[in-house]
């Protein structure tokens, strides 16, 4: 029974772990990194077609992100997942996909120009996104499940995302039981919309998230209501544009939800009918199943307002963008007004459009609510260290107020990490502290060991942990990332897969009939006799 920490160890993003038990292979998320990594990660410890398992704790991309690279490269395997995450994730890996064979396309046209830029492919396809969503098996809080004999688990809301959940795993071998508990994202208390997190009772080992492991927010009841409606009211008053990059799901409904308050209470004064613009397909789908779950994953005090008949992230003067059309013309309209488009961290998406247009503006005001990662365009836009920017090959001056609705987080603080930890009757055996920058896990290890008396490690990418021993049979280094382009070379990788695969149908296969096998076998050498040249 073995444990391998292989993405998000000593980082924010890419969040991966495997558990070898009962004779399984189990990966609890597969993540896309964001941003600039700062460690290598091991390779997983076993080819993509012999997982049997995906457990996903979340639909944030930087814990599901990769799963259609498994499909691509051999997983036939079972993903499971609340409702609400299953839903969320069949929109986000086919945006995920459309995303990466646009960069492809973008930047195979430079090759095409420029015989030095090697050509590059997708991470993967939309036929592949479509493939790992058929795969997601969607299941309630609170169900207990049999993965097979000796392996269970369950799901419970720990309050980041809507669907989100901690993982608790029961693995029995060799007459031993462990429990282990992935905490997924840890949410803040303070979130509205969605519920406060649950607490976990009992467990053995911990793998638990950091992100904000060496902070606090501010207050405890902070008044965003208060806050967005001030600089609102600055930026308008200004014949400014208040431009909001954020995350297409959770964080949009969220400012959908302040929003409605300040336009219901008419809290801006002299632009009461401003508009507000949600300029994202995706963050209009995710809209759609937040509805579709409120009777799951709502507060008590959205679900009043739903029981009243009020939506509680509609009001009069939104409108949802869907086409480039609609996009591009919103910065053509001289009306102040709130732009809420995706990325999250400006990365990628239409935002960086909005921002090409607002950022050189003194009377504009971008506003950010969200984690920025290391090297994102929004880390460097919020810490000032820059005074231009390039979008699209253009220099851009950055005159506009940059500001930060403090507080609003879909993670947890240091105080609310501490109480999460705090739920368990008795101290696990051992916790082992993931997705933080590298300071931020050793600064909350630290912590949980001084001052909690918890057995409490940091472990970096391809340290193996032995759950039955209890201990470590290795413990790796850090490894510094080396920059490295995607080329031709990772489609060899996926063909490879694909062939390691054929060869398992063609063993499977054996005893077949005869004119089965001799039919597969013509079709075979006939692609090998296309490509032998």
């Amino acid at each position: 029974m073995k444990l391998i920490f292989v993405g998000a160890a000593h980082e924010v993003t890419g969040s991966c772990h495997y558990l070898n038990a009962c004779g399984k292979h189990i990966l609890v998320d597969y993540g896309m990194e964001q941003g600039v990594n700062v460690f290598e990660n091991c390779e997983l410890p076993v080819q993509e077609s012999c997982i049997d398992y995906v457990l996903l704790t979340h639909a944030h991309i930087d814990h599901s992100g990769m799963i259609p690279q498994l499909t691509a490269r051999g997983f036939r395997g079972q993903i499971f997942a609340t409702r609400a995450t299953a839903d969320l994730c069949s929109i986000m890996l086919r945006d995920c996909a459309h995303i990466q064979m646009q960069e492809a396309e973008w930047k195979n046209r430079k090759a095409k120009r420029n015989a030095n830029i090697a050509y590059q492919e997708p991470v993967y396809t939309m036929e592949d996104a479509d493939a790992a969503i058929k795969r997601l098996v969607p299941c309630e809080y609170g169900q207990e499940i049999e993965l097979c004999e000796g392996l269970k688990i369950r799901f419970t809301d720990v309050g980041h995302l809507l669907g989100s959940a901690s993982i608790e795993v029961w693995a029995t071998e060799e007459g031993a039981t462990r429990k282990l508990v992935f905490s997924g994202d840890i949410g803040n208390k303070n979130q509205p919309l969605i519920k406060s997190p649950s607490m976990t009772e009992e467990a053995d080992y911990v793998i638990m998230e950091s992100t904000y492991g060496d902070r606090l927010h501010p207050g405890e009841h902070p008044d965003y209501v208060k806050e967005l409606t001030k600089i609102l009211q600055e930026t308008f008053d200004k014949g400014g544009n208040v431009v909001i990059p954020s995350f297409a799901v959770g964080r949009t409904q969220e400012l959908l939800y302040f929003l409605r308050k300040i336009k219901v209470n008419r809290l801006v004064k002299g632009h009461e009918n401003f508009p507000v613009y949600v300029d994202s397909p995706l963050a209009v789908e995710a809209t759609n199943i937040f509805y579709k779950n409120e009777e799951s994953c709502f507060d008590e005090e959205a679900m009043e307002l739903v029981r009243e008949g009020i939506n509680p992230i509609s009001f009069p003067g939104l409108r949802l963008t869907i086409t480039s059309e609609e996009s591009k013309a919103i910065n053509f309209e001289d009306t102040p007004k709130v732009i809420i488009s995706a990325s999250g961290m400006c990365e990628a998406g239409r935002i960086r459009h909005h921002l090409k247009h607002n950022l050189w503006r003194e009377e504009c005001t971008i506003l950010f609510v969200g984690y920025q990662a290391v090297g994102t365009l929004g880390r460097l836009l919020i810490e000032g260290d820059v005074s231009e920017v390039k979008l699209f090959g253009e220099t851009i001056d950055v005159c506009a107020s940059i500001r930060t609705l403090v507080g609003l987080s879909g993670h947890a603080d240091k105080n609310g990490l501490l109480e999460w930890v705090e739920g368990f009757k008795e101290k696990p055996r051992r916790i082992f502290v993931v997705h933080g920058e590298d300071a931020v896990c050793k600064h909350f290890v630290e912590c949980l060991f001084t001052e909690h008396g918890i057995k409490a490690y940091a472990p970096y990418s391809g340290s193996e942990f032995n759950l039955l021993t209890d201990r470590f049979e290795y413990e790796a280094e850090p490894i510094p990332v080396k920059k490295k382009a995607r080329t031709v070379s990772d489609v060899f990788a996926r063909l490879l897969a694909a062939g390691q695969r054929l060869l398992a149908v063609i063993h499977r296969n054996e005893g077949s009939a005869n004119k089965d096998l001799a039919r597969f076998a013509d079709q075979v050498n006939s692609l090998c006799d296309k490509w032998d040249v």
